[in-house]
């Protein structure tokens, strides 16, 4: 149920942003205007109303797995998706019309995001499983997200512009980032172990209160102006995402592209660190580069959209009773993916972008949807249908 809205949701709230940018660079003008500037509807649909269900619909799939605990309610998980899927709806009619509309879809999401959380923390506090190191900082990491979202929905119906910053923020750094890496944590070394042999675990637990002390750091630094120096913290999550990258051994997923694609999102955690820490040593140095959004798109479309691609393809493909092998089809539309976050990376770097002579933002929107619309189209289906296989589910 959450999978099918993360699957629509990965169209439409992209549409929305490739017709914002149509409109940018064409200048013929959309017959409805937003009630909020687009980089704040664009960066709420993406964190809150986009990404959270994929994440949702598998928490409540595997917590019960990983604790050995019971399973989420039917009614619970229908409350929560009704609440999210019917704010969702709200969320788009009040970007159009009125921002009251929209602060109140806001609240309503928020409402079905409380009753799912409320669910993964009865499932948390009734496992029999006493190792719940991963969970604990789950749960931490979607109550933060709650707060980030009603922040936005004060920032709208109260018109503070800064308190819709800090929702943005708190869905970036304080949820969408900090959950997508805790998940690869326990779930990539498993998976490549089933694939890659001879293979060694390696899921290091400090990795795990290191990972919010440097995020914070790198929000305490921006949001100080003090971007020199946030490659104290941003150099540090670089070394350590693109190591393991390597200690999980990259390279040698290729030997089964289901898992390759998981890995190639991971590695999109090191690049978009390491540019971040470019761009602050480059402000330490007097320089007056800059790299934009780059090292943004590098963890939003590189990291969390090709991460969530990759994990609810095999998600669904595992849960639906079929074969987990990724096809031409879901190997094509995650290297689209990863297109688009190359093109809008080199969009935003000096060195390339008076290079390229296509509107980057627009082309790397439009690459986004040329990928996932097929995707969506295989995918979206399955979850309507029972399972191939014949059991429940």
């Amino acid at each position: 149920m959450m999978m099918f809205g993360g699957t629509l949701q990965l169209v439409l709230a992209i549409v929305y942003w490739t017709a914002a940018l149509a409109v940018h660079y064409t200048g013929v003008g959309l017959p409805l205007e937003t009630v909020l500037p687009g980089n704040f509807a664009h960066g709420y649909l993406m964190l809150y109303g986009l990404f959270p269900y994929f994440i949702f619909g598998f928490l409540m799939t595997t917590y019960p797995r990983w604790m050995n605990g019971p399973l989420v309610e039917r009614p619970r998980y229908i409350a929560a998706f009704l609440g999210m899927a019917s704010g969702s709806v709200l969320v788009y009619i009040g970007l159009f019309t009125h921002a009251a509309l929209l602060g109140l879809g806001v609240l309503i999401h928020a409402c079905g995001w409380g009753i799912g959380l409320l669910e993964l923390y009865r499932v948390f506090r009734a496992a029999g499983n006493p190792m719940k190191t991963h969970e604990r900082y789950l749960n931490g990491y979607l109550l933060l997200g709650g707060l980030g979202m009603l922040s936005y929905a004060a920032g709208v119906l109260l018109h503070a512009p800064l308190a819709m910053r800090v929702a943005l923020t708190l869905g970036l750094w304080g949820f969408v980032l900090p959950v997508m890496i805790t998940v690869a944590h326990r779930m990539l070394p498993f998976f490549s172990s089933n694939v890659i042999q001879p293979y060694t675990l390696y899921s290091p637990l400090w990795m795990l209160p290191v990972l919010p002390l440097l995020i914070a750091g790198h929000v305490l630094c921006e949001y100080a102006g003090l971007w020199q120096w946030r490659f104290l913290f941003d150099l540090p999550l670089a070394a350590l995402a693109l190591w393991l990258s390597w200690r999980w051994d990259l390279r040698r997923s290729f030997q089964a592209r289901l898992l390759a694609i998981l890995h190639m999102a991971f590695l999109w955690f090191g690049i978009g660190m390491a540019l971040y820490t470019s761009e602050s040593l480059l402000l330490l140095g007097g320089s007056a580069l800059s790299l934009g959004r780059a090292p943004l798109h590098a963890l939003g479309i590189g990291l969390i959209a090709g991460m969530s691609l990759a994990m609810a393809s095999r998600v669904t493909l595992g849960h639906s009773g079929r074969a987990l092998v990724a096809d031409g089809l879901v190997w094509a539309c995650c290297w689209g993916l990863h297109l688009s976050a190359l093109l809008r990376v080199l969009g935003d770097l000096p060195m390339t972008s008076e290079r390229l002579i296509l509107p980057s933002y627009l082309f790397a929107a439009l690459i986004w949807l040329i990928s996932v619309i097929p995707w969506a189209a295989r995918f979206a289906p399955i979850y309507l249908r029972p399972r191939v296989d014949g059991r429940p589910g």
